[in-house]
C-alpha cells in the first residue's frame, strides 16, 4: 500500500480543527500520516492540536510561512508517495482518499481532485452547493473552478481529465512534483511557485503538470465538504454591482495577490500570448482604475518579479512534452 500524507498549513484556524481533523484521522484507507505546518497561532492552533490530536505531527517554522513554502519545504524532505492537502476548512468524507487514490492507477496521473460541496459551518451542516470539480481555464487567462455555485444534482459525476485542480483537497504524486520543480537561486526547489506565495499557485501547479504530460484527474466519488474562505462572485462580470460589492469585500492585500499572481499564471504557462488575454485585461486594468485603487500598489511587485517569472515559462516551455495543439484543446 503506497504512504499518503496528509498536510495542512495552519493559519489561525482553531475553529475547524476538530471537525477538520477528525475527518482526516478517520479515513477508510490506513497507511497515512498528518502533518500541520504552523503559519499563524494568534488563536493556539498549535496547542489546541498537541493537546487533543498528538498523533498528528507539527511543524512550527516561527513565521508565517505561507501556503506555497509551507508545502515546498515539507514535500522535499518527505518520501511518501502520495501528498493529500487537507485546506484548514475542508472535512473529507471517511472514504475521500480511498477514492482519490483509484485514479492514480493510471502511472500518468500526477494531481487528482474529487467532488468538493459546500460546508456551511455558521449552521454547521453540508450542503449540496458544488465549490470545484476541477478547474477550466481560458486563452483570455480566467480561471475558474468547475461548477462552482451550482447544485450538485450529478451533472459532473463522470469521471474526466481537467487542465488543473484546486488547492482545497487535491493529491498530488510525489514523483510528478519532482518532474517540474524549478530550482530556486537560494538553491532550494520549488513545487508550489513562492513568488505566488498565495493565491493560484494551486492553478500554476496543474498548468505545470499539464505542460509536463502529467494528467489531473477528476474523481467524482472522492467527496469532502469546504467552506471556502474567498471564491468567484455569482454571475461574475456578468452581474456587474454584484461582482462589484463582492471583490469590495475581499481584503485589500489578497486583490492585490489576486491581481499579480492571476497575469503571471498565464505569461508562465500559456503557450501563446493569446490576443484574448491582453484585451481582457485591458478592461480589468480599467476596472481596477476606477473602482479598487488600492490594487494598483501589485503593479511595482508584479514588475520586480517579472524577470524571474519570464525565466520560469522558458524552464516551462523547455521541458513541456505535450503538444501545444493538444494543450490547447484543454483551455475553454
Amino acid at each position: 500500500m503506497p504512504r499518503v500524507t496528509l498536510i495542512q498549513i495552519v493559519y489561525n484556524s482553531r475553529k475547524f480543527i476538530p471537525q477538520v481533523f477528525e475527518a482526516a484521522l478517520n479515513q477508510t484507507y490506513k497507511d497515512t500520516e498528518f502533518v500541520t505546518v504552523i503559519a499563524g497561532n494568534n488563536d493556539k492552533s498549535k496547542e489546541y492540536i498537541l493537546e487533543h490530536f498528538p498523533n498528528v505531527k507539527v511543524i512550527d517554522p516561527g513565521y508565517n510561512i505561507g501556503f506555497s513554502r509551507g508545502h515546498n519545504e515539507y514535500f522535499a524532505q518527505s518520501d511518501s508517495e502520495f501528498f493529500q492537502l487537507v485546506n484548514p476548512d475542508l472535512i473529507m468524507s471517511p472514504t475521500y482518499v480511498e477514492e482519490m487514490l483509484k485514479v492514480f492507477a493510471d502511472p500518468q496521473v500526477g494531481a487528482a481532485t474529487g467532488k468538493l460541496l459546500r460546508y456551511d459551518f455558521e449552521n454547521n451542516k453540508p450542503t449540496s452547493i458544488i465549490d470545484t470539480t476541477g478547474v477550466v481555464y481560458s486563452k483570455s487567462g480566467r480561471g475558474r473552478d468547475r461548477g462552482q455555485h451550482e447544485v450538485d444534482q450529478g451533472q459532473y459525476d463522470n469521471k474526466m481529465n481537467v487542465i488543473a485542480v484546486s488547492g482545497a483537497g487535491p493529491m498530488y504524486r510525489k514523483s510528478a512534483l519532482e518532474d517540474v520543480k524549478f530550482k530556486r537561486e537560494d538553491r532550494r526547489y520549488e513545487y508550489f511557485d513562492e513568488d505566488f506565495h498565495s493565491y493560484w499557485e494551486d492553478v500554476d501547479l496543474g498548468l505545470r503538470l499539464t505542460n509536463a504530460g502529467w494528467k489531473c484527474v477528476y474523481a467524482p466519488k472522492a467527496v469532502a465538504y469546504h467552506g471556502r474562505a474567498a471564491g468567484s462572485s455569482i454571475g461574475g462580470y456578468k452581474k456587474f454591482f454584484s461582482f462589484l460589492k463582492f471583490h469590495r469585500g475581499i481584503d485589500s492585500r489578497i486583490r492585490k495577490l489576486n491581481y499579480k499572481n492571476h497575469i503571471f499564471l498565464f505569461l508562465k504557462n500559456s503557450p501563446c500570448l493569446y490576443l484574448q488575454f491582453f484585451i481582457r485585461e485591458l478592461f480589468m486594468l480599467g476596472y481596477i482604475t476606477i473602482f479598487e485603487t488600492s490594487t494598483l500598489a501589485a503593479i511595482p511587485e508584479m514588475f520586480r518579479q517579472l524577470p524571474t517569472m519570464w525565466k520560469k515559462r522558458k524552464f516551462i516551455s523547455k521541458n513541456r512534452k505535450i503538444p501545444i495543439s493538444e494543450l490547447t484543446k484543454l483551455f475553454s
